[in-house]
């Protein structure tokens, strides 16, 4: 069985090689924060700077507590 390869014509437009720092920076700090939000909810959220009443919050995360190393009990 022959196989063709398909050559590139001058009409390809050309990629290229790196992207814009204005591309990604909206983007890293979206990023950034929902890190931090996410941080904050399995690290701190609980007890006196508590967001959220309850121990919801707490049990929802608990095991990613244990994995990343914070003490909870």
């Amino acid at each position: 069985m022959a196989q063709t390869v398909a050559q590139p014509t001058a009409n390809t437009p050309a990629v290229p090689a790196t992207l814009p720092l204005k591309a990604i920076a909206p983007w890293a700090v979206f990023f950034g924060i929902l890190m931090l939000v996410l941080l904050y909810f399995v690290g701190a959220e609980q007890g006196a700077t508590s967001v959220v009443s309850g121990e919801d919050v707490h049990e929802w995360v608990h095991d990613a507590r244990h994995l990343l190393g914070f003490p909870c009990h």
